[in-house]
């Protein structure tokens, strides 16, 4: 269990766009499916924690069962085993109860007290098989319950157990899609990683980096020849993956952004002018649908190296195209727990 909601809380995490760097609408939209997606990861991990106890407690409460039925079990044999005795014991004082009829006369004249004995032990023989066939019936009908009740906690932890695999076939499925997408996206920007472009995989998704140096001058939002290579044979590739959805990110470092009166003011319209630049490169005859896009502005504001140093400025400035690939089935078993 503890892998399985490892692995659905790295499925279920969505980066967000920063705030105030989409436009309104769409902001909303992702912002709310990503509140959405994070009550869902919440909830499932609750619901995973309360299924992995009411699992451990009823596969407790089926071995006590199991127990409790053996000892009922050794003990009706042991009181069957005694009413067989007793009905035996039963059957030969009758026999010598007839006996004694046979022979009334000569009872009444000298055998009356051995009568009377006779009939006492009689009459106690049947009240002890009695209560024995009582105590035997009851043992019986409790053992009946017992398994009804054990027959209930099987049947239920099969069907949890079923859910269980279902989930688990579905994150792995995930997972497989995610590093096959993986592949895919290294093996048609092949001669760019490495090169100003990473390839990487992580929280069920995959991350293609590429550094400023690949795809703009700095403080520029204009793509170079080279940038647009790569950005269209990834275009080329998800066109033909529909399924995935695509969030451009763009970032800078900590260094003031210095305006000359354009529209632009600091990094974060920069950022964000970066991410819509490539946004339409991905779109330049590819036919990918726009729906599909996601362009965001992070600024300065998620560094990947905190130093005041030239080296993690430059690794800072870069843009992150993030590739999701399509979570619904895993939802709907999510929300049948």
């Amino acid at each position: 269990m503890k892998g399985i909601a490892g692995t659905l809380l790295a499925v279920i995490v969505v980066v967000f766009a920063g705030t105030g760097c989409v436009p309104g609408g769409k902001y909303k939209t992702l912002h709310k499916k990503s509140v959405d997606f994070m009550n869902e990861r919440d909830d499932f991990k609750a619901d995973n924690l309360e299924l992995s106890m009411k699992n451990r407690e009823m596969e407790a409460r089926l071995a006590a069962i199991e127990s409790e039925l053996t000892g009922m079990e050794e003990q009706r044999v042991v009181l069957q085993k005694e009413a067989e005795e007793a009905r035996s014991d039963y059957n030969a004082l009758n026999n010598r109860y007839i006996e004694l009829q046979k022979a009334q006369e000569d009872l009444i004249r000298g055998n009356v007290a051995e009568t009377r004995r006779l009939l006492q032990e009689l009459q106690a023989a049947q009240e002890t098989l009695q209560n024995k066939e009582e105590i035997l019936r009851q043992l019986e009908s409790g053992m009946e319950a017992r398994r009804a009740e054990l027959d209930e906690l099987t049947f239920e932890l099969e069907k949890r157990s079923a859910r269980l695999m279902e989930l688990e076939r579905i994150l792995d499925a995930q997972q497989n899609a995610v590093r096959e997408l993986k592949k895919k996206v290294s093996d048609a920007l092949f001669g760019f990683e490495n090169n100003g472009l990473t390839v990487t995989q992580k929280n069920g998704k995959v991350y293609v980096s590429l550094d400023e140096k690949l795809l703009f001058k700095t403080g520029s939002y204009n793509i170079d020849a080279n940038g647009r290579d790569a950005l269209r044979k990834l275009a080329t590739l998800l066109a033909r993956n529909p399924d995935i959805q695509i969030m451009i990110e763009g970032h800078t470092d900590d260094v003031p952004y210095i305006s000359s009166g354009g529209p632009m003011q600091d990094n974060w319209d920069l950022s964000v002018k970066r991410a819509t630049t490539v946004v339409r490169v991905l779109l330049e005859g590819s036919g990918i649908d726009p729906n599909r896009l996601t362009a965001s502005g992070r600024g300065e504001y998620m560094p990947v190296d905190n130093r005041k140093t030239a080296d993690a400025r430059q690794k800072n400035r870069r843009t992150e195209i993030i590739l999701t690939p399509d979570l619904d089935e895993l939802y709907r078993i999510i929300e049948s727990f």
